[in-house]
């Protein structure tokens, strides 16, 4: 006599759901991962080499959350950070050459009366 297995077809096991590649990236651009490791390389007690590696993959948005917003301040990727330090730095030119005036100003009188005596 043989046994007869009974084998139900197209049963699901319930189990982790499948995503694909967008739907991975998708959800770390939403919710952002931090990647952090240091590398450290000593010789007999002498340290050679530190990395420290710091590395947050987010959207825009989720970074601007985050309270990170360089690209906006740093003056080498935005256009109008560029601009703002350059209108600081002229600026700043301006009022150094404002204190150095009064002193130029005395020297060239004195040189003018200097010139003037026989």
């Amino acid at each position: 006599m043989t046994d007869t297995y009974l084998v139900e077809r197209d049963c699901q096991v319930p189990g982790p759901q499948t995503s694909n590649l967008a739907d991975i990236l998708e959800r770390i651009l939403d919710k952002g991962i931090v990647i952090a490791g240091d590398i450290k390389i000593d010789l007999l007690d002498i340290e050679l080499l530190t990395i420290r590696l710091r590395l947050f993959v987010a959207s825009v948005d989720t970074a601007k959350k985050a309270g990170i917003d360089w690209w906006e301040t740093d003056p080498a990727l935005s256009s109008r950070a560029a601009r703002d330090s350059l209108l600081e730095e002229n600026r700043e030119l301006r009022e150094r050459l404002a204190a150095l005036e009064p002193e130029a100003g005395e020297t060239r009188d004195r040189d003018r009366e200097e010139d003037r005596r026989p």
